[in-house]
């Protein structure tokens, strides 16, 4: 049986600075088509950057 498609994805959010994946979060597609943008804390920079939606290898 095939499974069916999810509307919940989990995705990833990379640095654009060190470009590490810090976090991972849910993601609805249905109500987001669009790539998720946030400005959140990097460890490895010691500031706040811009992280950017990954896919999750």
């Amino acid at each position: 049986m095939a499974s069916k498609k999810q509307t919940v994805e989990l995705i990833a959010l990379q640095c654009e600075v060190c470009k590490r994946r810090n976090y991972t979060t849910a993601k609805n597609r249905r109500n987001t088509q669009e790539k998720l943008e946030f400005k959140k804390y990097c460890p490895h920079d010691r500031k706040h950057t811009l992280h950017k939606e990954t896919k999750i290898k």
